[in-house]
Parts: structure tokens; C-alpha cells; sequence
């Protein structure tokens, strides 16, 4: 059996995940990076002034603190779409990071464990496909289980506030959810078919619990989204 044991960058310390999770307490910052992490595209440091009402330098350097800190990343972009000479210079923008921060104290691992468990069920060469079908069929349950007990005469509503409770992070667009967080994200990089499945099935369950006949959960994996959409 094969582990890949190796920590994100943002789990790198200890130390860098306090101080992390520590920017967040001032007021103004924690709204930036609730402003930010909403947005579909990188935004602007006008944007985000706008956005929490408060002068344009001092959001610069709470941006920029935000960004050091690993709780966004910066990016440069020509927003007028042009090229070349005359274009202009590049805007500075700031999106979410992609890597997770997390504090524990005392501290656990249970991602880890989860390593170690899907690692386990995926060598179990003569009980494979028997050991998946179950993960899903568990994941179905607690999904039903989940919607059950989220239900509201309002559908959507019910929908959404349970996804957001677990992490998923839905945005209603073009008669769809996306998911643009996935809460097994890393587990997922290292077991793509195992994880996604079960994924799906939880979702599954989770509209089988709210009996939104109307929605139907599929896989479409892309990069920077969750892979299970709504439809």
C-alpha cells in the first residue's frame, strides 16, 4: 500500500496556520475575504473598497495582509482585453487561495486517517469494487439523512443552507449549482474515483432527503470547482 503522506504548503507550520486564522479577527479584513471568496472572478482592490465600503488604501493593505498570510492569492490581469503595446499595465487582483488553513486545538489529523482508510479500501484487490459500492451506499445514507433533517417548505432554501452546512459552497448559475468548494478536496486529488463517487452519492442522498424531484446531481469535474453539479 502506497500513502502519500506528504502536507499541503499551508500546513507547512503550525505557527502559519494561527497567524492565518488570526488576520481574520479584525472586522474589516474577515468581511474582504467573505467579499473575496464569493466572487466567481479575482477582484480589484476598487472592487473590494466598494464592496465593504471603506477606503480604497486601506483595503490595500488589508488585502495585502490577507494575501501574505495565504488566505488569498494575487494575480495580474489586463481587464480591457487588449494586448501588447499600449495596453496598459496589468491589474492586480486577489481570488481565495486554493490551499487549506485549519487549526486544531489540541491538534488532529483526521485527514490523515481518511488517507490511510480510502488508501486501505482501494488495495483491498479481492474486495475492491464490493468496498466502493458500500463507501457509496454510506454516502447515499448520511446524504438522505442529512436532507431529512434540513427539510423547509422552500426547497432551494433547504438546498443551500445544507450545502453550505458541509462546507460546499453552492452558487446558482444558468439553471445549475455549482459547487465551488469541494470539502474532501485533498482526499480527492489522491483518490479521484473513490472520493468523487462517494461525493456524488451524498449529494444524491442529500436531494433524495429534501425530495427536490426536480434536481438531479451528475458528476462534471473542472478545475476550481467541486466535481458534482446540480442541474
Amino acid at each position: 500500500m502506497e500513502v502519500d503522506f506528504r502536507m499541503s504548503e499551508a500546513d507547512e507550520t503550525w505557527t502559519s496556520h494561527v497567524s492565518a486564522i488570526a488576520a481574520l479577527d479584525e472586522p474589516t479584513r474577515r468581511r474582504l475575504y467573505e467579499f473575496v471568496a464569493g466572487q466567481p472572478a479575482p477582484v480589484s482592490r476598487d472592487e473590494a473598497a466598494a464592496a465593504v465600503d471603506t477606503p480604497r488604501t486601506t483595503v490595500a493593505f488589508h488585502l495585502d495582509k490577507l494575501a501574505a498570510d495565504g488566505l488569498l492569492e494575487v494575480v495580474y490581469e489586463r481587464r480591457t482585453g487588449r494586448s501588447g503595446p499600449g495596453a496598459g499595465r496589468p491589474a492586480k487582483l486577489y481570488r481565495r487561495s486554493p490551499e487549506p488553513i485549519s487549526v486544531s486545538l489540541p491538534e488532529r489529523r483526521y485527514e490523515l486517517a481518511a488517507r490511510l482508510l480510502a488508501a486501505a479500501v482501494e488495495d483491498a484487490e479481492d474486495s475492491r469494487a464490493a468496498l466502493r459500492r458500500r463507501a457509496h451506499e454510506l454516502g447515499r445514507e448520511i446524504g438522505r439523512e442529512i436532507g431529512e433533517a434540513a427539510r423547509d417548505d422552500d426547497v432551494e432554501v433547504a438546498l443551500l443552507r445544507a450545502l453550505r452546512t458541509f462546507g460546499y459552497e453552492p452558487r446558482p448559475t444558468g439553471g445549475a449549482v455549482v459547487l465551488v468548494n469541494c470539502p474532501f478536496h485533498n482526499l480527492a486529488q489522491q483518490h479521484t474515483e473513490l472520493v468523487c463517487g462517494m461525493n456524488l452519492r451524498l449529494v444524491d442522498g442529500l436531494i433524495e432527503g429534501l425530495d427536490a424531484k426536480e434536481l438531479t446531481a451528475e458528476l462534471a469535474p473542472q478545475p476550481g470547482y467541486c466535481c458534482v453539479r446540480l442541474r
